[in-house]
């Protein structure tokens, strides 16, 4: 739908600094009504059962360095090692100790996957729900939101706040808390088995490695954000130019559109540069930091060996401590790099699902009750900017199932009509009723139940014709879609495509010509069977000829509906049962046809203004036509050999 007055820009979302991020309590703390699974003690059981499998992977876990232990101290005693102790029992028999490592390793990952199994209904539940939210949400908000909102934008928001979802659930249950129930238990065999220097040496190596990541990712946290916002704008523009195909090949822009891309994709690519540099930085310091603390404690446990206080198995055990702990330790650089950009990401979302829909239901409001469908407008004002009114007083009405035109110069605010009557905004005077109801008084569903839309400008859904038309109604049968579309008549047009009902419009429906697009509109509207019609300068954009079928097609569709048209050409709306003139806001003439062109006032001037344009086209057609020779006689023009 277009609009004689296009809404300005309204208020804007807060941008927010770095810094006024939520943290990871109060983000999770927002999460938590979605990621438990209310409701469900199916997948309630699985959480308590993931959790007990993570504990018993990490005690399995525990037992491996202890297998390496036991392994070396057999095979030393085995060969003889000089002051070497003589283990006993299992632990003499080297052989069934690596069976024992091997059946521990095999534990440790069975039990690790099986959470990981169990768990993922849970984190794909959470995700669906919350996404299924924000889309919801997102379709609540106002037309203003969207209009200054750019489409691809906000689905990437949608896929960012999905995946983030995803990874904060999975790395803090699956990853980070493991990590922490590892680090206490490593920490609790080094005092145990050897002293607390150890123990201490471990817990200042780990301190200093997260120390180091967090300034670090925190440096590459901006670099990040730069590189998303860099990649929003590429996406962005891309699917703006791509959705404008035809206008980009119109006006040859095909290279100012690739340097607007490329100038995107050259700040990505610095971004992109700086975030694998940064990568580099931070991995060679995490290197650095552990090799030190793990050469730390290999000392140590080599001077007790020297001095008798541990065997060669305690200094393996030490060393394969320390190695297995710096598994998930490499994973925890990347565990706080995703959760930072996790969190911007869920916030972004948070944000979106935080704006209020700038239309909402009343507490308490009643379906609409549409009995004949009288509409009534009641001394209606409007401005999108209070400096700027659009409505100054409007006041007319609709009898129910007659038609009633609105025309007027371009900005008058003929298209606002339409869009007050949907409730995509509301006015700041006055009153609008459908049957005595006041719209704003009951539910936005129901009263868009109730009016049916064929716009100037149909943008149809990338699917089927079929699947476009039973938009209008989707639980209609095969025999009901086809019959609106025999009203609409576009039924033969669609029985001569191979595929029918099935075949693929394209995006935005580009397969299709205007006058196609508009019977599928048309269709669907019918289907939808609603009692009240608005008709937005349906045929403006079309030929005459079309425009005469389409209106034909349009007729019979308002026949017994309370009917809007906004109309710019006053062709269409000579046979309306009553025409308002709009102009700057204000009625200023009503009347039918013949009442207003008797009048002689701004109708009657719009009239011939038109009558005279129409008339200069069609001298041009007929200066453009080809020439046809006649035997005999001089050539005349085709358009005349015709006659």
């Amino acid at each position: 739908m277009t609009d004689d007055t296009a809404p300005p820009a309204g208020p804007k979302l807060p941008a927010g600094r770095p810094d006024e991020r939520p943290g990871l309590i109060a983000t999770y703390r927002r999460l938590w009504p979605h990621l438990w699974p209310h409701g469900r003690p199916d997948l309630q059981r699985r959480v308590f059962l993931a959790f007990g499998l993570l504990l018993a992977a990490k005690l399995v876990t525990m037992v491996t360095p202890f297998t390496f232990k036991w392994i070396t101290d057999a095979l030393v005693a085995a060969i003889g090692g000089k002051d070497a102790p003589m283990p006993t029992g299992l632990l003499a028999a080297p052989m069934l100790l690596i069976a024992l490592y091997g059946v521990s390793r095999i534990a440790m990952s069975a039990l690790t996957q099986m959470r990981d199994g169990l768990f993922a209904k849970v984190a794909m539940h959470a995700v669906r729900r919350l996404a299924l939210q924000t889309f919801e949400h997102m379709h609540r908000l106002s037309l203003r939101f969207h209009l200054e909102r750019k489409t691809g934008g906000l689905t990437r928001v949608l896929e960012r706040g999905r995946a983030g979802i995803e990874e904060l659930s999975r790395l803090m249950v699956l990853t980070l808390v493991p990590t922490i129930i590892e680090f206490v238990l490593v920490l609790g065999v080094l005092a145990y088995e050897f002293n607390w220097t150890y123990a201490a040496t471990a817990f200042l190596t780990v301190a200093a490695y997260l120390a180091f990541t967090y300034k670090a990712t925190e440096w590459r946290i901006a670099i990040r954000r730069r590189m998303n916002a860099s990649d929003t704008d590429a996406n962005t523009k891309a699917v703006d130019s791509l959705l404008n195909y035809e206008t980009v090949k119109y006006f040859g822009a095909e290279r100012r559109e690739a340097a607007r891309y490329d100038e995107s994709m050259a700040k990505y690519e610095k971004a992109s540069t700086q975030t694998y540099v940064s990568l580099a930085v931070l991995n060679a310091g995490q290197a650095v930091i552990f090799t030190l603390g793990m050469t730390v404690v290999m000392w140590l446990a080599a001077r007790d060996i020297l001095a008798g206080r541990t065997t060669i198995g305690g200094f393996v055990l030490a060393n394969t401590m320390l190695v297995q702990l710096s598994m998930p330790l490499n994973f925890m650089g990347m565990i706080y790099r995703e959760i930072k950009q996790a969190l911007i990401d869920i916030d972004d979302m948070f944000r979106i699902l935080g704006q209020n829909p700038e239309i909402a239901d009343r507490p308490g409001a009643a379906p609409l009750q549409v009995a004949g469908g009288t509409v009534r407008f009641a001394d209606v004002r409007f401005a999108y900017n209070p400096e700027r009114p659009i409505l100054r007083g409007v006041s007319f009405e609709i009898p129910a199932g007659q038609t009633v035109a609105v025309v007027g110069p371009s900005g008058a605010g003929k298209s606002t009509l339409s869009r007050l009557l949907f409730r995509f905004y509301e006015p700041q005077g006055g009153r609008i009723s459908i049957d005595g109801q006041d719209i704003a008084a009951v539910t936005q569903e129901s009263l868009r139940a109730a009016i049916g839309m064929v716009p100037q400008d149909t943008v149809l859904f990338n699917d089927t014709i079929g699947y476009n038309i039973r938009y209008g109604r989707a639980a209609a049968t095969d025999a009901e879609l086809k019959e609106a579309a025999r009203l609409a008549q576009i039924d033969g047009f669609v029985s001569s495509l191979p595929e029918g009902y099935d075949t693929p419009v394209g995006e935005r429906g580009l397969k299709l010509s205007g006058g196609e697009k508009q019977r599928v509109a048309i269709a669907r509207t019918i289907l939808k069977a609603p009692p009240i019609l608005v008709l937005d300068e349906a045929t403006s954009a079309l030929d005459s000829f079309t425009e005469a079928e389409i209106q034909a097609a349009l007729d019979r569709v308002s026949r017994g509906r309370t009917t809007l048209v906004i109309a710019h050409r006053l062709s269409t709306v000579v046979n309306a049962d009553a025409i308002l003139v709009l102009d700057h806001g204000r009625i200023v003439e009503r009347g039918t046809h013949a009442e207003l062109l008797e009048a002689g006032g701004v109708y009657a001037a719009l009239w011939d203004r038109q009558r005279e344009a129409d008339a200069a086209l069609e001298v041009l057609q007929r200066a453009d036509a080809p020439v046809v020779p006649r035997p005999g006689r001089t050539a005349v023009p085709e358009t005349e050999a015709a006659e």
